[in-house]
């Protein structure tokens, strides 16, 4: 780990100090910076994916409740993620300008404005709590779970927010190894918080050894309390590493004020509102969507909600890639070399188009294997792994969509691919979504989603090579 982190730091150097770097130094520091990053999706989502499965357990109707409201936690999620992201990219700019004491001061100023935001999101999730699962059309049965699952992820939300600033920061200082151990370390945390949390005191075995494991039976609620609670830890042991230990960003041992000033709240608010934008439009889509399948039934509701934690681990490498993307396009702006922005640009983009070419084949292979290890119940399997085949081939193109919008994001262009975003799962997936799902059911929203997930991918590559974006940097600086 310390020879690559020394890699990595050396390379990195290089696009600060202006000097040539090889393709192979280019490939390869793409691939330093996107492992990392990928395990540090991969183990995200694996909590979700434990999650389900820990509570699939417990039936169709638990699993439904977790469904339901799981579009509005990517939602307010999304949110979080772009107000940090407003901070973090300026923070790659000014690291990749050399200039590390402004770096520093637009984190303090991000701390204090990210809590304020976060705080008051926390106080509209726990307010709406209990009318969203009505609202999203959820069976009698199942709203009062939903709702305690909703309120309880809501009350949280300040720690989640610390988590993704702490976490972007570190990415953009071009540090992915410690967000990604740290990451990994949330996932066990959660399995071990859900093991005593989510099932009653009963008897276990294992290798041949039984024993009574101590439970507080909590079922759905239990999920999402092993599920904060793993979040909290894993928020102050990120923070504690980016304020102590972080070479370029520690605070510790340097005054400061926490205070935002009015331009860096402008930069940040110019490079998150788009991307906020774009989170509602995506999640409101996604909760549309929800409304749509809601009335399909509760074996819908739930092999949508398996197939789409599923389909998570297929296209989170995508982000892990879109993240190193952010970290070497913002570097490469903020040092003004414009070519190595657009070699970085190039790569990033392939590769991701090919990883997740690859988890679209794999995830076609497995569907099986993949939604039986989250539910018994054989009518959801089925249904399940109908959808998740669907979606196998739109892929690549999503790839192509995600890795550049993460490059959009590195230079702070995040207006235009927003309204992209937000032009094709408006106009396309959910158009025709509520056209087929009369008659083809789930099976009619998922293909409608891969129709959609291959057009964005189009429209993306097209601007990303059309080189428009690049000619508005060229006069900008």
């Amino acid at each position: 780990m310390r020879i690559e982190k020394g890699k990595t730091d050396y390379l990195l150097s290089l696009i600060r100090e202006g000097k040539q770097m090889t393709l192979g130094q280019q490939l390869r520091l793409t691939a330093y910076l996107s492992v990392p990053a990928i395990m540090a999706q991969l183990s995200s989502i694996a909590m979700q994916y434990i999650d389900a499965s820990m509570v699939g357990s417990l039936g169709a109707n638990a699993a439904a409740s977790i469904g339901l409201v799981s579009t509005t936690t990517w939602l307010f999620w999304g949110l979080c993620a772009a107000a940090a992201t407003g901070f973090s990219v300026q923070v790659a700019h000014r690291i990749g300008a050399g200039d590390f004491a402004e770096a520093r001061k637009i984190l303090r100023q991000a701390v204090t404005a990210t809590l304020v935001f976060s705080s008051l999101l926390a106080v509209v999730g726990i307010s709406i709590g209990g009318m969203l699962p009505g609202w999203l059309g959820g069976d009698e049965a199942i709203r009062g779970d939903s709702s305690l699952y909703f309120r309880i992820f809501a009350l949280f939300l300040p720690a989640l927010q610390l988590n993704f600033l702490a976490g972007g920061m570190l990415r953009c200082s071009g540090n992915m190894r410690v967000p990604a151990i740290l990451n990994v370390m949330m996932c066990l945390l959660d399995v071990v918080f859900n093991f005593f949390l989510i099932f009653p005191t009963r008897q276990v075995e294992w290798f041949g050894m039984a024993f009574n494991a101590p439970g507080a039976g909590l079922g759905v609620e239990g999920a999402i309390l092993g599920t904060v609670l793993a979040e909290l830890v894993t928020a102050g042991g990120m923070m504690w590493y980016l304020c102590r230990r972080s070479p370029t960003l520690k605070l510790a041992g340097e005054r400061g004020s926490f205070r935002s000033r009015p331009e860096t709240l402008r930069k940040a608010f110019r490079i998150s509102l788009p991307m906020g934008f774009e989170h509602v439009a995506i999640c409101g889509a996604q909760i549309a969507a929800t409304v749509i399948v809601a009335p399909l039934g509760i074996v819908a509701i739930a092999a949508n909600s398996f197939a789409i934690i599923a389909e998570s681990l297929c296209y989170m490498p995508g982000y892990g890639i879109s993240e190193a993307a952010t970290t070497l396009v913002g570097q490469s702006l903020g040092a003004n070399r414009i070519r190595l922005l657009r070699r970085f640009a190039n790569i990033t983009v392939w590769s991701g188009m090919l990883i997740m070419g690859v988890m679209g084949a794999l995830m076609y292979a497995a569907a099986p294997q993949i939604i039986g290890a989250m539910t018994p119940v054989e009518e959801i399997r089925t249904l399940g792994v109908e959808i998740l085949r669907i979606e196998a081939f739109a892929e690549p193109m999503f790839a192509a969509s995600i890795v550049a919008y993460g490059v959009f994001v590195g230079v702070g262009g995040t207006f235009v691919p927003s309204l992209m975003n937000f032009a094709s799962i408006w106009g396309v997936r959910l158009t025709l979504a509520a056209w087929l799902a009369p008659t083809m059911g789930l099976r009619g929203v998922w293909l409608a989603m891969c129709i959609e997930l291959c057009f964005r991918g189009t429209i993306f590559l097209i601007r990303l090579w059309g080189g428009k974006w690049i000619y508005k940097l060229r006069i900008k600086r």
